[in-house]
């Protein structure tokens, strides 16, 4: 664990479950003297997938289309940094040549433009790419949110852009506990933490300072008013209204109030020993059908087809790869290797 109070560059990324709380903990964090986290944007893993087209990012102008094309895609949200295009692409052409140094200027820049020395970045999904984040940022720590599943799919269910079904929303709890076990495996003690979104909101400054050691950084006392930061989350993104109140733990337990029994059923069966692991105690609800398990599994097995996709393409395109891949803008990502057994 890094020394308390000495400085840290390391940049750190929020993953979890959808409906976890990630875009709570985002401004809690945001609301740190030294450090900066931006609204959820789709560069990052988009870039990462996309670096054949865009050649050796050693010439200088591979580097410049690259940059082009992350402030050109609308659908990237670049615009939502607030950041100067200009200054982007001329930053990146100075910068040095691997993709992670061209993704981490954004959010260097970013970190300036609310005058921070450390910056992270928030999208629950990143729990599907620890690996390709780490290649790019060799000393990325990570800090997993974790919410009683329950919570999760009802809030789930009530988000205007989740098309999926119940069994979908449950698995996807499912999915980023395996995946997060899996990191906790492979990375270091200190790229690697878990935090429960109760606690977060029951004891927040305890919790909070417990994770600022984590991180290398002293607690401050503005993380307890995220509210003030607000600003930074999209006006249009309403489902997250709630973080422009005063932190509560009034929503835990909702669930009980917003899931039919044989929701709360699905989850309780599906998810066995994980709940009760992180210390979320059945109801009791009616164990579902066979026809829903079924329909379950159904999802679980498209879901890891999807994941072994994923990582097969990756490792074709890792033997192709015209260039090298890990930043060169901090301390940290000089170093060696931070995942074992690789």
């Amino acid at each position: 664990m890094p020394e308390p109070h000495k400085p840290v560059d390391r940049p750190m990324f929020i993953v979890g479950c959808p409906r976890s709380g990630t875009t709570l903990l985002q401004l809690m964090l945001h609301a740190h003297p030294r450090i900066a986290i931006p609204p959820e944007t789709r560069i990052l893993v988009h870039a990462y997938n996309r670096r054949r087209r865009f050649g050796d990012l050693r010439e200088t102008a591979n580097r410049e289309r690259l940059a082009e094309w992350i402030v050109t895609r609308p659908r990237r949200q670049f615009g939502d940094l607030g950041l100067d295009t200009a200054t982007f692409i001329e930053r990146v052409i100075d910068g040095p040549g691997t993709l992670g140094s061209v993704i981490g200027i954004i959010y260097q820049m970013y970190a300036e433009r609310h005058g921070k020395a450390r910056w992270g970045d928030k999208r629950p999904p990143y729990i599907r790419h620890i690996d390709a984040i780490v290649r790019m940022f060799p000393d990325a720590q990570f800090i997993h949110l974790i919410r009683d599943p329950r919570d999760c799919v009802s809030s789930l269910k009530e988000m205007p852009w989740f098309n999926g079904g119940v069994p979908e929303a449950v698995h996807r709890w499912q999915e980023a506990i395996d995946l997060g076990r899996r990191a906790a495996r492979r990375l270091r003690p200190d790229a690697y933490v878990e935090v429960r979104y109760e606690d977060l909101t029951g004891d927040p400054r305890a919790t909070l300072t417990r994770l600022c050691a984590f991180l290398g950084e002293e607690f401050d006392e503005a993380m307890l008013v995220p509210s003030q930061v607000a600003d930074v989350v999209p006006s249009h993104k309403h489902w997250h209204r709630n973080v422009r109140r005063e932190v509560t733990s009034g929503r835990v337990g909702s669930w009980a109030a917003r899931l039919e029994p044989w929701e709360a059923g699905l989850c309780e069966a599906m998810l066995g020993d994980r709940l009760t692991d992180y210390g979320y105690e059945p109801s009791g609800a009616p164990r579902p059908g066979r026809a829903l398990r079924r329909e379950y599994r159904k999802v679980a097995v498209k879901a890891r087809r999807r994941l072994r996709y994923d990582a097969l393409r990756d490792r074709v395109t890792r033997l192709r790869e015209p260039g090298p891949v890990a930043a060169l803008l901090t301390t940290g990502q000089r170093a060696p290797e931070l995942i074992r057994g690789k």
